[in-house]
């Protein structure tokens, strides 16, 4: 949210920061009108032209479902009956995550970035009120079961968040492992299923996945971080089933360790769930969602049907929900003999799913409420609605959110990097590999400069700024990539007003603020950091606002055939979200990078720093 330099200088005042909150709150209150309550967020109203839906939640008598509307700065309530939106609460950020109480009618709310916090909504006054701060990021609220405790998933500070909801105060915070942002809870509150989104450790490794943290509630440890199949990442959704007997995750498979010569037959890229028994704390088996010939992108969001027999999945990128025979699906699964069998089985889900086409594009957060199951559609401000127990499917209705906008080039951009119609037979989007336009975490063998020599998915943050592109430099310019990229690696030739497309949406995305820094400044650590980062000579290279020169060396870093090859000066702007590090990700922290892989002092010269100059070097970096 924008603020004024006057709101700006209160914010950095820890004793007048809740007031300010608690004011903003009250400031776009929800007030009473023509009998309905409806939000007044009057700079929201203007600033933002897409509502983006992204999460739901179903009241417990199933009339009413609320809606994270993301660009909106808003909570919608729908009544699913009439298919109307009956009210709409503002936020003084955007939302990011919503969850009901089990025990009296308030929904809570995460909402903010780099000031994140915790929202609570009287659904039967229509107050607004803010609870708590809840960390850099904050998203995928849950309630226990008793109604006593809020967990919050803390996305860049890699924590689960746990408030008292009586004395609205945090009470635990519980470490996981890397970007975790989406949760689900045991029916008897028993344990907490935390995804983490990104693999953790370097990329050029024989193993790279991300991993699944089991929560243990009474004692608030992490009882189990179970990684993925090899290759697996961006995990987007989780669910368990309504006995607790299994939790069920959608992620990207990744099969890196290949050269990207072609995509039939998910070369590249699968799309997948994991399912975890939550006795023994075990993945089962990994599932492919894909057919043979057509891929089913970017799954998200997950559920259950309430009796337990569908197992329904949202494609983000294909504008489908996957609906499984859940019952059968096990059934099948206890009858093949490995694991590997099935996680290379394209037609395994043969005769157990249907797979639904949405009216809707980019369907995410999904909710089961009775025989039907509703999707958040966020590129069209609409609900999708699906009836898994219908032969066909039972797609019955479309509920809109909002009017119908037009599309600006920035939104159109951003729906094609997210859009898998544009690939080759529906395998992946660019999204797939630059998770939220940044990285997926993997290693990947491109051909533009050769085959055999694997380079560590780049972040695409001011790429368009920082030319040339790619680890090697040998694509001129972001504009060239992005062509490159439609026409090798989706595999299609796109036309040219889509490029330009994406080149907007690419130029506009914004740097988001280091969880590393104090209310937006340095610490002093990161002070002293900073001339730690003259001294050892990074500044001569890393320069400029973005901090790179854009120039190729030899830093020793070359391996084998690459031992001669230069490679571009990476920019530093958010390099504290951008692990793994070096052209093959060998560098799993920027500690490895100044340490182990700094041969002969030749990016920097940091063998003869002090440890504690090396922790105020780091502390600067990552405040970028």
């Amino acid at each position: 949210m924008h603020r004024t330099s006057f709101a700006q200088d209160l914010w950095t005042n820890e004793m007048i920061k809740p007031i300010v909150r608690y004011i903003s709150a009250i400031l776009i209150a929800t007030t009473v009108a023509g009998g309905l309550t409806t939000a007044r967020p009057a700079a929201a109203a203007k600033k933002y032209k897409y509502l983006s839906p992204l999460a739901l939640a179903a009241s417990r008598d199933g009339n009413f479902l609320y809606v994270d509307e993301h660009t909106g700065n808003s909570i919608a309530e729908v009544d699913v009956n009439s298919g109307g939106v009956t009210r709409r609460f503002g936020l003084s950020d955007a939302p990011t995550g919503l969850a009901l109480s089990p025990l009296r009618s308030k929904l809570y709310v995460t909402a903010g970035v780099a000031e994140g916090s915790v929202y609570g909504i009287d659904l039967s006054s229509g107050e607004v009120d803010m609870l708590a701060p809840a960390g850099h990021s904050p998203t995928a609220p849950i309630v226990r079961p008793d109604g006593s405790t809020l967990y919050v998933c803390s996305q860049f500070q890699n924590k689960v968040l746990a408030f008292d909801l009586i004395r609205r105060e945090k009470i635990a915070e519980i470490p996981v492992v890397r970007e975790p942002n989406a949760a689900a809870m045991t029916p008897n509150g028993a344990k907490l299923v935390v995804i983490n989104q990104l693999p953790a450790g370097p990329s050029n490794a024989d193993y790279a996945s991300a991993a699944v943290s089991i929560i243990d509630m009474d004692s608030h440890t992490v009882q189990a971080n179970i990684p993925l199949p090899n290759g697996s990442t961006t995990l987007k959704g989780v669910c368990i089933s309504p006995d607790g007997a299994f939790a069920y995750v959608t992620h990207i498979l990744g099969r890196y360790q290949l050269p990207t010569t072609q995509i039939e037959y998910g070369w590249m890229n699968t799309n997948a769930v994991s399912i975890i028994n939550l006795a023994q704390n075990t993945v089962v088996n990994t599932v492919l969602l894909d057919d043979v010939y057509l891929g089913a992108a970017n799954p998200w969001g997950i559920t259950c049907t309430t009796d337990g027999k569908w197992l329904c999945v949202a494609h983000a990128g294909t504008h489908e929900i996957s609906i499984i025979d859940r019952l059968a699906l096990h059934q099948k699964l206890g009858r093949v003999a490995t694991a590997e069998d099935v996680r290379n089985d394209l037609s395994f889900l043969a005769g157990l799913r249907r797979r639904v086409r949405l009216d809707g594009r980019g369907p995410r957060g999904l909710a089961a409420v009775g025989h039907r199951v509703f999707a958040a559609e966020y590129f069209t401000d609409s609900i999708g609605v699906v009836n898994p127990g219908s032969p066909d499917g039972g797609h019955a209705a479309r509920i809109a959110l909002g009017p119908e906008q037009a599309v600006s080039k920035v939104r159109r951009g951003e729906q094609l990097f997210h859009d898998a119609d544009i690939c080759f037979q529906k395998w992946q989007s660019c999204a797939t590999c630059h998770t939220d336009a940044r990285a997926d975490g993997l290693n990947w063998d491109l051909l533009n400069d050769g085959m055999g020599n694997p380079k560590n998915t780049k972040s695409l943050l001011r790429a368009h700024a920082t030319p040339p592109v790619m680890a090697s430099g040998v694509r001129a310019d972001a504009e060239t990539a992005v062509r490159a990229g439609i026409q090798y690696i989706q595999f299609m030739e796109g036309p040219e007003e889509d490029a330009r497309a994406i080149d907007a949406y690419l130029k506009s995305i914004k740097p988001v603020p280091s969880p590393f820094r104090t209310d937006g400044r340095l610490t002093h650590d990161a002070r002293r950091g900073k001339k730690v980062f003259r001294k050892a000579g990074c500044a001569e290279c890393h320069s400029g606002r973005l901090y790179t020169d854009r120039q190729p060396y030899n830093v020793g870093t070359g391996l084998g055939a690459q031992q001669a090859w230069e490679f571009d000066t990476p920019a530093l702007i958010e390099i504290w979200r951008s692990a793994p590090y070096l052209h093959d990700g060998r560098s799993a922290t920027l500690r490895d990078v100044i340490t182990l892989d700094n041969p002969e002092d030749r990016h920097g010269t940091t063998s003869d720093l002090t440890d504690a100059e090396r922790d105020d070097l780091i502390a600067f970096l990552q405040s970028l």
